[in-house]
């Protein structure tokens, strides 16, 4: 009996220690900065925290990485992984299938706009308006036609004008730009009674004409520069907007009613921006100012603050044994510094 009894007792021991060293599945997708493979090893912030987390904890774990964000929560509620880490949001829908940890991360939405918006682009867009080119054609017409009616009073009266219907028509029009731009020529004052007349009814609605025109261009330009900027939430209407499926800018964008196009991952919503198929791109803060600030400076500017606050967790399936041990794991993590270490590495000093 007593053998039977220390048999026992041994073969829990060991059965203990195989658990405690039993190799732990971590799911995760790619989402720069927060999760990656650079140089064939996991790479990012969350992936850091994974590493710091395995080690207070003496885990061994295994890294799944999938191609989908909602492949990797799939596999915490269907219990393929025992957690999974990147830039996951804690949401009231999602506690409702999953347990999470304590917060890992301060985040946001945010938006990304093309390099070029409202700047030179804007400038051009406005001079090819078609307001601003109606202006300017309708501002044509009236000084060739009142240039055509001055040659009609004076082409007997003074040489400059006196010139074929086909050969007077910019000479005409010349005078009657100068006219308005300048009060016209000395050496070519009208002679005739109606050109006279004409003449001064010209240069007195030349004021009038030079001041709408300016005031036209002016509200066409504006206009335009308001239209095409993107500063808060409210200027989205009406622009092409992209963000990922399922994600909680959708859901944002949803209660919004703002009408976007939703793509199945990172890459392609970046890669649809990038080909110019969309205006604005609406998703989490800390991934696009990555992106901005690396691979997309060139292409990319953040626009507006950073709205919709929420924090990123761990995900575990629900009723997971592991939750109380990784939060006490990021309590002294935070205690000792390694947490900030780690932030510090990837988003510099905490504001």
């Amino acid at each position: 009996m007593t053998r039977f009894i220390a048999a026992f007792l041994v073969g829990l021991g060991l059965w203990a220690h195989c658990a405690a060293a039993q190799t732990l599945t971590v799911a995760t997708v790619t989402r720069p900065p927060f999760s990656m493979v650079e140089g064939g090893k996991e790479n990012g912030f969350s992936m850091d925290l994974l590493a710091a987390l395995s080690e207070a904890l003496q885990w061994d774990h295994r890294v799944e990485r999938v191609d989908q964000f909602s492949d990797m929560l799939s596999a915490v509620t269907d219990g393929r992984a025992d957690l999974a880490m990147a830039n996951i949001s804690i949401t009231a829908a999602r506690e409702g299938i999953m347990d999470f940890s304590q917060p890992i991360f301060e985040a946001g939405l945010q938006m990304m706009v093309h390099a070029d918006s409202a700047r030179g682009a804007s400038i051009w867009r406005s001079v090819l308006s078609r307001d601003l080119l109606l202006a300017i054609v309708a501002a044509f017409v009236m000084l060739l036609g009142g240039g055509m009616l001055m040659w009609l009073f004076e082409r007997r009266a003074q040489p400059y004008f006196d010139r074929p219907v086909h050969e007077a028509w910019f000479p005409s029009f010349w005078w009657a730009l100068n006219l308005v731009v300048n009060g016209g020529f000395e050496e070519r004052v009208p002679r005739t009674i109606l050109g006279r007349l004409f003449g001064v009814i010209l240069v007195i609605s030349s004021l009038f004409i030079v001041s709408v025109f300016v005031a036209k261009i002016t509200s066409v330009m504006t206009v335009q520069a308001i239209s095409g900027s993107v500063n808060s939430v409210n200027d989205l209407y009406g622009k092409r907007v992209v963000t990922i499926a399922g994600s909680t800018a959708a859901g944002f964008l949803d209660r919004r009613e703002v009408g976007y196009d939703a793509y199945d991952g990172l890459q392609p919503m970046l890669r649809a921006f990038e080909e110019g198929r969309a205006d604005v791109v609406v998703f989490d803060a800390p991934i696009l100012s990555y992106y901005a600030n690396h691979g997309g400076r060139e292409v990319a500017r953040l626009a507006g603050p950073v709205f919709l606050r929420e924090n990123y967790g761990i995900a575990f399936p629900t009723g997971s044994a592991l939750v109380e041990d990784v939060n006490q794991a990021l309590l002294a993590l935070r205690e000792d510094g390694t947490y900030d270490r780690i932030y510090r590495k990837w988003f510099g000093v905490r504001n």
